[in-house]
C-alpha cells in the first residue's frame, strides 16, 4: 500500500512537471521584447577572451571580464563592457595598438564605440601614448576622438590639451587647446 500512495505522488508530480514544460511556449522574440523592455542584457559572458582572425592572421584581440549583450534592442543595439575593456589590434606587419579602459560601450549598427574612465591608447611600435577620460572610437573609419582633457605622450613630446582626433594608430592627429613642450626640429626644409 505504500508503494501504491509512492506511486501515485511520483505520477501526479510527473504529470504536472510535464504540463509545466508545455504550458511555456513563448516564443524567442517574446523573451528578447521581455529582456529589452526591461532594459535586461539578452546574454552575459564572464571573463571574456576573444581573438579576431582573417586568413589566419590574428586582427583583434578582446578581453574583458564582464560583457553584456543588449542586442535585442530596436533602435541602438549595443554591448556594454561594465568592468573595463582591453583590445588589441595588430597590423599586416604584426605591429600592435592598444586600447584599456575601465567602461565601453559599442553600438552595433553604427560600428561606435565609447570608452570611458582611465582610457589609454598605445601604439607600441611609435611609442606613443594617449591619456584621457573620455574617447569615442569609430572602428569602420579607424578614427578616435575626444573632447576632454587629453596627455599625448611621444618619443620627443609631452603634449596635454582638450580636443583630440586622429586615426586609432594616434597618427594624422588634430589637437586643440593644447600645451606642453613640444620638440621642434629646425633643419628640416619645408
Amino acid at each position: 500500500m505504500l508503494k501504491s500512495i509512492y506511486h501515485t505522488i511520483k505520477s501526479i508530480a510527473t504529470i504536472i512537471l510535464v504540463a509545466m514544460l508545455f504550458s511555456c511556449g513563448n516564443e524567442l522574440k517574446e523573451v528578447q521584447d521581455f529582456l529589452a523592455d526591461k532594459n535586461l542584457p539578452i546574454g552575459i559572458a564572464k571573463n571574456v577572451d576573444l581573438i579576431h582572425t582573417d586568413s589566419g592572421r590574428v586582427k583583434t584581440k578582446l578581453i574583458t571580464p564582464l560583457l553584456h549583450d543588449f542586442n535585442n534592442r530596436k533602435e541602438h543595439p549595443y554591448q556594454e563592457f561594465p568592468e573595463g575593456i582591453k583590445i588589441i589590434t595588430f597590423d599586416k606587419k604584426n605591429d600592435s595598438i592598444t586600447l584599456t579602459a575601465n567602461y565601453a560601450r559599442t553600438y552595433s549598427k553604427t560600428g561606435i564605440s565609447e570608452v570611458n574612465g582611465n582610457v589609454i591608447v598605445i601604439n607600441h611600435k611609435e611609442e606613443s601614448k594617449l591619456f584621457t577620460e573620455q574617447l569615442f572610437w569609430d572602428q569602420t573609419s579607424h578614427y578616435i576622438y575626444t573632447e576632454k582633457a587629453f596627455r599625448l605622450i611621444t618619443k620627443t613630446d609631452t603634449i596635454n590639451g582638450k580636443g583630440f582626433e586622429s586615426k586609432e594608430d594616434l597618427s594624422k592627429v588634430t589637437m586643440k587647446d593644447i600645451s606642453g613642450a613640444v620638440y621642434v626640429n629646425e633643419s628640416s626644409k619645408p
